[in-house]
């Protein structure tokens, strides 16, 4: 098992099989021309491969307010179906937070939709608390 940042397209790409299973992207063409876009503000996508082709997925960034401090923030966190309930989950967490540690965050955040129970359930399991409630509005 081996996690990796995805930098250039040929990672980033090998990336789109993951997460087409999290977000709706288009085509693999889409997904490389917004992960390139997003990079300008920080966006990062770290890829845990076991063997090959990557399993699970990490989209992530560095942020800084006045109720956190310096955090990390998850945007994206999946894995394949058929590679679920092997530990590739937690390892891309424990990896997630010691990356954000090292470069000097002191917590770990991320959103996850209300219908994602079994999501809610292993980031509990992994040490997440549920700790507010999200709000949107579209505009």
């Amino acid at each position: 098992m081996k996690i990796e940042l995805a930098e250039s397209d040929d990672a980033i790409l090998a990336c789109f099989p993951v997460m087409r299973h999290l977000r709706d992207l288009g085509d693999p063409a889409a997904f490389l021309r917004r992960v390139r876009e997003q990079q300008r503000s920080g966006f990062r996508l770290a890829a845990l491969r076991d063997g090959g082709e990557p399993v699970a997925v990490a989209g992530f960034r560095f942020g800084e307010n006045l109720a956190w401090g310096c955090f990390l923030y998850v945007d994206d966190l999946v894995t394949l179906p058929d590679a679920r309930s092997r530990g590739y989950g937690a390892a891309l967490l424990t990896w997630l937070a010691d990356f954000g540690r090292a470069h000097g965050a002191g917590q770990l955040h991320l959103d996850s939709g209300k219908q994602r129970t079994d999501a809610h359930r292993f980031y509990q399991r992994e040490g997440l608390e549920a700790s507010s409630i999200h709000f949107k509005r579209s505009l």
